[in-house]
């Protein structure tokens, strides 16, 4: 099913806004820059439109579904999302208080999208979904729960279930057999006396010890509990070659050297209409190297660039997060403060978890121009940093990293 028939299945003045913003706005990335993407903003629009999602002001189930999701089908802004916008706009405007913000997943995502300039943009000229003022610092919060470690019950021990199974002495006719089964305790006895003797006169000490060591618990999964930025494998990155992609005009396609044996990563970025690809080569960046590879127009990314996008939106300027003067290629970027310093991120990010998507709401660029994530519980700041410094965007103050 085609865009274009998607869309005609929303309600009258939402599909004037999605139509609006599609093909008014200069960012293509709206209708996805992979296939798969294109699929999945399709998709949601089409649950949209069908009123499977958001429709008449039931939340509950929307709720859930944007507890993980910063973006409604892809992990940047898309036509799924205007419309999902359209949909809840007279939701929001009938809410007179923050005590009647009571889902607080599509308080955060609504705010978050009629922010956008495009949005913004779009919604103003349609003269329909005037900006809605949210108090979100006073509704309530995400909570975030963790379910607990099922534990596998203990099989019984092969020599307690054998112990079990022996019959008890029998009278008459199976007395002879019952005898010969009963002999077993004492066979069991004589051999474990024999052990105790010979351990005895070769030092059984070290037995002992080794009986006596309690067994070690089974690690959890490493990614249990909430997401934490730690989790997040960041890198410093050296471009050693780009190209356009050759099927896709809003796409470089990258060979990233990583400081790995096995020779430089491709990765695909949406950055040409953004960054001359002059501006691209030999450049050092950082890198998100644990994402689950993707596929983008028929090439395989296996990493992403690590990007500042302006407060104004892309419209305002992308710039890649550089890492301090002298950085290597491999070198490790981590988050300052105690709790996130020494620990290792996970070998890869679970996309069902949407781990990355819950952290990156945080990421921002600060007045000095200095990457950071802040806690959004705390407020604490945690410069984005190698050993050797913090990582800057070039000129962008205030901006949002992904």
């Amino acid at each position: 099913m085609s865009f274009q028939s998607v869309v005609a299945g929303l309600p009258s003045p939402v599909k004037e806004l999605v139509l609006k913003a599609t093909n008014d706005g200069a960012d293509a990335s709206l209708l996805g820059e992979s296939e798969a993407d294109q699929k999945s903003v399709s998709g949601w629009i089409e649950k949209t439109a069908k009123g499977e999602i958001g429709k008449g002001g039931d939340l509950e189930s929307l709720n859930e579904i944007l507890v993980p999701k910063t973006y409604l089908a892809t992990n940047y802004l898309t036509a799924a999302d205007v419309a999902l916008y359209g949909v809840l706009h007279p939701v929001f405007s009938n809410i007179k208080s923050a005590s009647e913000l009571t889902h607080p997943s599509v308080t955060r995502y609504f705010d978050h999208i009629q922010s956008k300039p495009i949005v913004r943009k779009s919604a103003d000229a349609l003269q329909q979904f005037g900006p809605i003022p949210i108090d979100v610092d006073n509704a309530p919060k995400v909570e975030r729960k963790v379910e607990p470690v099922k534990r596998k019950e203990k099989a019984p021990k092969p020599e307690q279930a054998t112990e079990t199974a022996v019959p008890t002495e029998k009278k008459g006719k199976g007395k002879k057999e019952a005898a010969s089964t009963d002999s077993a305790p004492a066979e069991r006895a004589q051999k474990k006396e024999k052990v105790k003797k010979e351990g005895n006169e070769e030092g059984g000490s070290k037995k002992k010890e080794k009986q006596k060591a309690p067994a070690a618990p089974a690690a959890p999964a490493a990614d249990d509990g909430p997401p934490v930025p730690s989790m997040i494998d960041l890198r410093v990155g050296h471009i050693v070659d780009v190209i356009k992609h050759p099927d896709a005009d809003g796409l470089y396609v990258e060979q990233i050297d990583l400081g790995e044996e096995t020779g430089p990563r491709t990765v695909v970025s949406g950055l040409v209409n953004y960054i001359p690809i002059e501006n691209m080569r030999d450049k050092y960046l950082v890198a998100i190297c644990n994402l689950k590879p993707a596929s983008m127009r028929g090439v395989k990314s296996f990493a992403m660039v690590l990007c500042a996008t302006s407060k104004e939106g892309k419209e305002g300027g992308i710039e890649l997060i550089q890492p301090p003067p002298g950085s290597k290629p491999g070198e490790r970027v981590y988050f300052e403060g105690a709790e996130y310093e020494s620990k290792t991120p996970l070998p890869q990010l679970n996309p069902k978890k949407k781990i990355f998507e819950a952290i990156q709401p945080g990421f921002i660029t600060l007045d000095t121009k200095e990457a950071a994530w802040i806690n959004p519980e705390t407020g604490s700041v945690h410069k984005i940093r190698t050993k050797d410094g913090v990582c800057l965007a070039p000129t962008l103050v205030g901006a949002s990293l992904s």
